[in-house]
């Protein structure tokens, strides 16, 4: 069944949990147990209705505050689609997280507070939505139970938002009006908004088109293991390369060649957790076999003869910053990228990019925690890259600081510098 990876964003309670929960619980898609066990608790939290949104907010600490603190995935199934679901924190004090939950979605869905439109997170959060490169963008309008289900609220948030994301790159966007607590446009149609001729939420959830965002152009597939036989009564000549398809699709007689060291070979076999199949796909993990015995070891990338990926030790690419511990330009990180892993230094900062304004700080020496800047990076080791626009799994890589083994940064490559 097509699956559906979407992040839900937005500002301190504007009712992500809420309407996360109001999915799970109209499409049927949580036992008994779960919704007396909510029912209990807010009944001893004091709430005056089924609070919803427990069934997302998991730790103590979101409970007490009401708020959601770490990302939280959560998944289920309709007759048309399989999902799964990123809740990620409003607050910008984790906007990390929100970047790590947005990071492998294929849909993100912003929620803005009908008494508050659109505010500074969530401009934040659309512009992280662009710079991600996520090709759907779906921003409901909740709470419009609190403002009368009013047309002119709605139409001033819409007009609004759409003003300030006609300068971000966002492909597809749709606007919904919702109330996540009372259940209004998020499965069934509402009647107490019939101006809104469009479809309720979950509907377009089922709806929207998804299968050309992905690359099946460009053959990518990073080598993480090297599988040989460590059992008796095995085949003793079996040698297979295990990873994950990033991109494009595999077929056995594909002409190959491996890089860093280019030989060319052709695709004998390629082994499935179900058995041997004829091809692959993203974002599937099987095992290759090839015809000739190369040289090959974790970090090398298999890709067609006539469609390289890049190969540089010099690339401009965009950081988000995860650190508490700010950049420090010339400082050495670990870098990961793909199953590749080196180190590198950031060169250059070319701007910091205020993410509210999009105002780019070209005077900026450094960037701290979840601030988003341009820079210069060098690796000392080649990366078989891809632009991140063109494939998202070869074009954005991880900073690791060595001292303490923390995720520094999350970075998207731009291209190679000139």
């Amino acid at each position: 069944m097509d699956l559906l990876r979407f992040a839900t964003a937005g500002s301190v309670d504007d009712g992500k949990s809420t309407l996360i929960g109001r999915l799970l619980y109209d499409s049927k898609s949580i036992f008994e147990d779960q919704l007396e066990a909510v029912e209990r608790t807010s009944l001893e939290r004091g709430d005056q209705y089924v609070n919803l949104a427990l069934l997302t907010d998991g730790l103590r600490a979101e409970r007490e505050q009401g708020i959601t603190i770490d990302v939280a995935y959560r998944y289920f199934t309709t007759p048309k689609r399989t999902f799964i679901i990123a809740d990620t924190p409003g607050h910008i004090q984790h906007t990390r997280n929100m970047v790590t939950g947005a990071s492998t979605a294929d849909l993100v869905l912003i929620l803005v507070d009908a008494r508050t439109g659109v505010i500074e997170q969530t401009k934040r959060h659309a512009l992280i939505a662009s710079l991600l490169r996520i090709p759907h963008l779906v921003l409901c309008v909740n709470k419009m139970d609190l403002v009368n289900y009013e047309s002119e609220v709605f139409e001033n948030i819409k007009s609004d938002f759409r003003e300030y994301v006609a300068r971000l790159e966002i492909p597809d966007l749709t606007i919904i009006p919702i109330s996540a607590l009372n259940g209004d446009n998020v499965v069934q149609r509402s009647s107490q908004m019939p101006w809104y001729d469009g479809t309720p939420l979950l509907r377009h959830l089922e709806e929207v088109y998804i299968a050309s965002d992905r690359n099946l152009i460009d053959v990518r597939f990073p080598v993480q293991l090297v599988i040989r036989p460590i059992q008796d009564g095995l085949n003793r000549d079996y040698r297979g390369y295990a990873g994950q398809v990033a991109s494009g699709i595999i077929e056995v007689g594909d002409e190959v060649c491996v890089l860093p060291s280019g030989f060319t070979t052709v695709i004998e076999g390629i082994d499935s957790p179900d058995g041997s199949v004829e091809r692959a796909f993203p974002p599937q993990s099987v095992v290759i076999r090839l015809r000739d015995d190369l040289d090959i070891s974790r970090g090398d990338m298999i890709a067609r003869v006539h469609n390289k990926p890049h190969s540089s030790q010099d690339l401009t690419a965009m950081l988000t910053w995860l650190q508490e511990d700010e950049l420090v330009v010339g400082k050495k990180y670990a870098i990961k990228h793909t199953t590749r892993v080196g180190r590198a230094i950031v060169t250059d900062l070319h701007y910091n990019l205020n993410v509210n304004t999009s105002h780019r700080d070209r005077s900026a020496t450094s960037l701290r925690l979840n601030e988003v800047g341009r820079v210069n990076v060098r690796t000392t080791l080649p990366l078989f890259y891809d632009e991140y626009r063109r494939n998202k799994t070869t074009g954005s890589f991880i900073l690791i600081d060595e001292a303490t083994n923390s995720t520094a940064a999350a970075g998207i490559i731009l291209g190679q510098i000139e």
